[in-house]
């Protein structure tokens, strides 16, 4: 980052320090009160940054995989690490999160009457569950690779479990969202709208699939 962007990031946050809005970086730090040593000067600044950073939006185009990895490379590592290491088609990891969330980091379901959320919208039981099982405890549902590496561990849990291919994003999803005792008592059969959101992601899959075969041509 500039240091223009840097001077940018400080004064957006100027309001939780108190620091006057007129005020330049250089007039604050030279104050008589201020007396602050460079190394001390230099770590507040990265604080400050730090503090303000959020995450990035969604993908412009969230319905075109060669549009999404485009704009963001280091999510194809991330769903091609999470392939490699569970068997998930990428595809089939990138239809369950746009579903899911819209790629947005911090989504939570209407009213947040569930635990449900980021990107994956786990709840606090399965997250839990997930991160005792793998032994990644620092796992964050906000973080991009800590989720399509979540959902390249429940559905090889599901093909485990339930026998279902990892290719089919249809059944796959149900066992996503109603868990595997629920998919297995057939609780998605009363749901006729959640039917169709498990067929539009396996469709979605499939556009995925094709779209990622002609962009690596």
């Amino acid at each position: 980052m500039s240091v223009k962007g840097i001077s940018a990031r400080i004064f957006d946050c100027a309001g939780r320090f108190r620091l006057s809005p007129s005020a330049s970086v250089g007039d604050w730090a030279a104050s008589p009160r201020a007396r602050l040593s460079l190394p001390v000067l230099c770590g507040l600044v990265l604080l400050l940054v730090g503090g303000c950073a959020s995450a990035p939006p969604p993908p412009s185009k969230p319905l075109d995989a060669c549009a999404i990895f485009k704009e963001r490379p280091s999510w194809y590592k991330a769903t091609k690490k999470a392939e490699r290491k569970w068997g998930t088609p990428i595809a089939v990891q990138l239809a369950i999160i746009q579903a899911e969330s819209s790629f947005r980091h911090d989504a939570r379901p209407p009213g947040r009457v569930s635990s449900a959320y980021g990107y994956s919208q786990a709840i606090d039981g399965t997250w839990d569950w997930y991160r005792e099982q793998t032994g990644n405890r620092r796992a964050k549902r906000t973080n991009f690779d800590h989720a399509v590496d979540f959902v390249g561990w429940y559905t090889d849990v599901t093909h485990r479990t339930l026998g279902i291919s990892k290719w089919d994003g249809y059944r796959q999803y149900l066992a996503y969202h109603e868990g595997h005792r629920g998919f297995q008592r057939g609780t998605y059969r009363n749901k006729a709208w959640l039917v169709r959101v498990a067929r539009r992601v396996d469709q979605q899959a499939k556009t995925y699939g094709a779209q990622l075969r002609s962009c690596r041509r």
